[in-house]
This record gives structure tokens, C-alpha cells and sequence, in this order.
């Protein structure tokens, strides 16, 4: 798994950088063929004092479909937090789909008919 880290408007530190990278190696728990991942972080703008400044954005890779999700809230480690979050439930769905293919393919096999 191909795991690329992009800052825009923040400084990418060597802390910011592992906390993704412990949260990307995570995913693996949920789905395990992850092809790559793109991972851009940062400020909204310069000129906010309140609210949702920081975002995160994961671009992922997974065999025959790409999933893209953008968070954002008031500190770059919760957005983080809240994508990993947010793809756990999108790993459900994908693989909730895929079973649902796998067991058409083996009732046509059998010759079932429904």
C-alpha cells in the first residue's frame, strides 16, 4: 500500500505525518486490498479565527473503485480522526456489496432461480 501525505497551507511536521500514517495502517483492519492512498491535509484559508478551519482528505484506492472523503473541523488531528472514522462505515458498504455479488455469482452457479 502506496501511502502519500500533501500539506496545504500548514507545515507538514514529522508529528502530523505519523499520526496519518498510524491512521492509514489502520484502515488495513477494515479493508485489507487498499492499493493507495492520498492524503491531503491543511488549513481552509488564512483568515478564519473560528469555526471549521483545518480539513483532511483521503483519496483511496481499492480494486475497481476509488473513494473520496473530505472532513473538516476545528484541529487537523480530529479531521484525521473523523475521516478514519467515516471510512470505516464506507469499508461496511463496499464490502456489504461485494458479498451480495459474490453470492448472485454462486446462485447462478447452483442454478437457483429467484
Amino acid at each position: 500500500m502506496q501511502i502519500n501525505i500533501k500539506a496545504t497551507g500548514i507545515e507538514l511536521t514529522d508529528a502530523i505525518k505519523k499520526h496519518v500514517e498510524e491512521k492509514t495502517n489502520d484502515l488495513r483492519t477494515y479493508f485489507d486490498n487498499i492499493q493507495g492512498i492520498d492524503v491531503i491535509i491543511g488549513k481552509e484559508s488564512e483568515h478564519h479565527n473560528k469555526g471549521k478551519v483545518f480539513f483532511a482528505e483521503f483519496n483511496i484506492s481499492v480494486p475497481g473503485k476509488n473513494i473520496n472523503l473530505k472532513k473538516e473541523a476545528e484541529d487537523l488531528y480530529k479531521a484525521v480522526d473523523k475521516v478514519k472514522d467515516h471510512l470505516k462505515v464506507e469499508f461496511d458498504k463496499l464490502k456489504g456489496k461485494m458479498r451480495d455479488k459474490d453470492k448472485d455469482v454462486l446462485r447462478a452457479q447452483k442454478g437457483y432461480v429467484m
